[in-house]
């Protein structure tokens, strides 16, 4: 699809997801550690937005709660609708014991989908991420990008209204996560879900984003959130994304 009528679908969209002042305690030794305090921001439908912030900021802890992995100490989470979402980890989260094939079919089947559906929509996922070939093959005979790949497909199968990553490529190679940044834009715009990135790298947030909200450090609260207008497929070299990259540089406060 050409960039300038994908941004007409992203102009039209309405927003799916609100946070209002979410707060997470965690109890440690006696004390209680403020992880994240009063985080508020909006999400739009189809949008790719991108929370970024120094170590230790809460982004993971903020994405398990979006996903509803742990649950918030106080503030709201509210959905425009019922939705599906999907999740990609930083080290996988793999079955061991199960094959390429029957990792992705796993939450179908789940689902209870017939195996005649199941089938037809994993193998055009296997077709999409390029596993051609490694459909009997198992996570320990994969590359870490061959494993990130089935982690996509695996939470692409459901067909989520949102996909959350948490750092999906902070554990590879450069080369790799690079050919996997293009690969994700491709299915994003192919199949116009919403996407919540979090990351530590800068150029990873510039590189894909709509929108990128930095986050402060400890007790992590978004301070500021701004607009990437940049055209895809975006040059890492130009002037434009190098300025994007020294805003984004400015506004990360370490720890």
């Amino acid at each position: 699809m050409a960039s300038s009528s994908y941004h007409e679908y992203e102009i039209s969209t309405r927003m799916i997801l609100t946070a209002e002042k979410i707060k997470k305690v965690f109890a440690l030794d006696k004390q209680n550690i403020i992880a994240l305090d009063d985080v508020s921001f909006q999400i739009n439908e189809g949008e790719f937005f991108t929370l970024i912030g120094p170590s230790g900021c809460g982004k993971s802890t903020l994405l398990r709660i979006i996903g509803g992995l742990e649950k918030q100490t106080s503030g709201t989470l509210n959905f425009d609708k019922v939705v599906k979402i999907g999740f990609v980890f930083q080290h996988y989260g793999l079955f061991p014991f199960l094959s390429v094939f029957e990792n992705i079919a796993f939450g179908l089947k789940m689902e209870g989908i017939e195996e005649k559906k199941i089938r037809q929509i994993v193998d055009e996922l296997i077709e999409e991420v390029e596993l051609v070939g490694f459909e009997d093959k198992h996570p320990k005979e994969l590359s870490g990008g061959m494993k990130q790949r089935v982690g996509i497909a695996r939470s692409l199968a459901i067909s989520p209204d949102i996909l959350l990553l948490d750092e999906p490529f902070s554990a590879l190679d450069e080369f790799t996560a690079e050919t996997l940044r293009k690969l994700l834009i491709r299915l994003w715009q192919k199949r116009k879900f919403t996407i919540i990135l979090i990351t530590h790298l800068i150029k990873e947030a510039g590189e894909l984003s709509d929108r990128i909200a930095v986050m402060t450090a400890a007790p992590g609260k978004v301070e500021t959130t701004i607009e990437d207008h940049l055209p895809r497929p975006r040059n890492p070299r130009s002037k434009e994304f190098y300025s994007l990259e020294d805003k984004l540089t400015q506004l990360i406060k370490p720890e």
